[in-house]
């Protein structure tokens, strides 16, 4: 018998042993059970139009009209930056973002600047599918391993560690760094697409799902992605040096790929619906038990909604959970003690950080104009609060 069945057993058979006003407590209670309590409006930022991430969203907010009566806005934003910023500013009460809540948690990359520092993220849930992410190249282009594509055009886009960092470590894995190829920058994911399927530069970055790829896929180049072999011990560690988050996987899903042909490389979850440690327990237990739910819905939206079934989800990951989500993964009887020890030891890291950031706030004071001297010595100080806690600072230096 499932958890979730037992559960309901065991809310009715209280509800039969009540009296008086505790049998319409209880009643009242399976009401609410049934009918989550979301706001009749709601907005996320997500990525560009087309992308998974956003055709994922969108999946779900057809769910929330079509079982909730909900409104759901979903906002593109074309980077890192331009998707946490509504969030941060309450503009949006959720984000479908990547893995860049990592690294706002760790206040690095874009998010060392003087604006930002760490910020105290939590997740909601994740999408973790059948899929990769990775980089791509035209199949006619004969580039055929990660190492072909020294001296090649690479793109960069502005305000988007979760794709740089991320090319930074499958080139890593062959060998390569920015300095072998020929970086070109572009403002927004949707350009960088862009440019690959006009030809403009020689490979780019994708989850294997997303819309963009399925254009080059189709165009008369068609689409190769480059393999990172998981029997290649050095490659991995490589790649892991620069992103911890990345984790060998065969993917069935994405363009060119197939059950018959998968690709052998890196996978991690993506969206992941992420909101800050504030936001209201009641609607983010709401919004968690609508998704689950809901899944049924909208699992067809795109070949990556599958990745947010129940049965999928990371519990132990690098960011810690919503308090609201926790509660609701405790209702199914999901969340472990493992898992409560992870989540506070993750809360802890975040508060290390926070205590480093205002340190080092204290010291630099406004002397903001030299951006690669605050790095520098933020990364520093960064890492030795983190080590003098006990944490692992991943990135002692930028």
């Amino acid at each position: 018998m499932s958890t979730r069945l037992m559960n309901t057993l065991n809310s009715g058979l209280r509800c039969r042993l009540g009296f008086g006003f505790a049998l319409v407590a209880c009643l009242s209670f399976s009401a609410q059970s049934a009918e989550p309590k979301l706001p009749r409006a709601m907005a996320w930022s997500a990525y560009n139009l087309g992308t998974t991430g956003y055709n994922q969203a969108v999946g779900i907010a057809k769910m929330l009209k079509d079982e909730h009566r909900v409104t759901l806005r979903v906002i593109p934003g074309k980077n890192d930056v331009s998707r946490l910023l509504p969030l941060l500013v309450n503009r949006v009460q959720f984000s479908a973002n990547g893995v860049s809540t990592y690294f706002a948690q760790e206040g690095v990359f874009q998010f060392s600047s003087p604006r930002w520092g760490p910020i105290p993220v939590r997740v909601v849930m994740m999408s973790l599918g059948l899929s990769n992410q990775g980089i791509a190249v035209a199949a006619n282009s004969g580039i055929e391993r990660i190492e072909d594509l020294r001296s090649k055009n690479v793109p960069y886009v502005l305000g988007a560690p979760a794709l740089n960092v991320s090319t930074e470590a499958i080139l890593a894995c062959g060998g390569l760094t920015w300095a072998d190829v020929q970086r070109v920058e572009f403002p927004g994911y949707g350009s960088m697409w862009n440019a690959m399927i006009a030809g403009q530069i020689d490979t780019a970055y994708a989850t294997t799902v997303s819309g963009p790829t399925r254009r080059l896929e189709a165009s008369p180049k068609g689409i190769r992605w480059l393999t990172m072999p998981h029997d290649d011990a050095a490659c991995w560690q490589r790649a892991n040096q620069v992103a911890p988050y990345l984790q060998p996987n065969f993917a069935t899903r994405g363009a060119g790929i197939s059950d018959a042909a998968p690709h052998e490389g890196g996978n991690y979850p993506y969206p992941i619906l992420t909101t800050l440690a504030t936001q209201d327990e009641g609607l983010v237990y709401a919004l968690t038990e609508a998704i689950d739910l809901g899944y049924d819905q909208f699992k067809g939206a795109d070949p990556g909604s599958m990745g947010w079934q129940m049965g999928r989800q990371k519990f132990q990951w690098l960011v810690p959970y919503h308090d609201g989500a926790i509660a609701y993964f405790k209702s199914l009887g999901l969340w472990s003690t493992p898992m409560q020890d992870h989540q506070q030891r993750l809360i802890r890291r975040q508060a290390v950080l926070a205590e480093a950031w205002s340190a080092f706030v204290a010291i630099k004071g406004a002397d903001t104009d030299d951006r690669e001297a605050w790095d520098a010595e933020w990364m520093l100080l960064r890492a030795r609060h983190l080590t003098a806690a006990g944490f692992d600072p991943i990135w002692s230096t930028k």
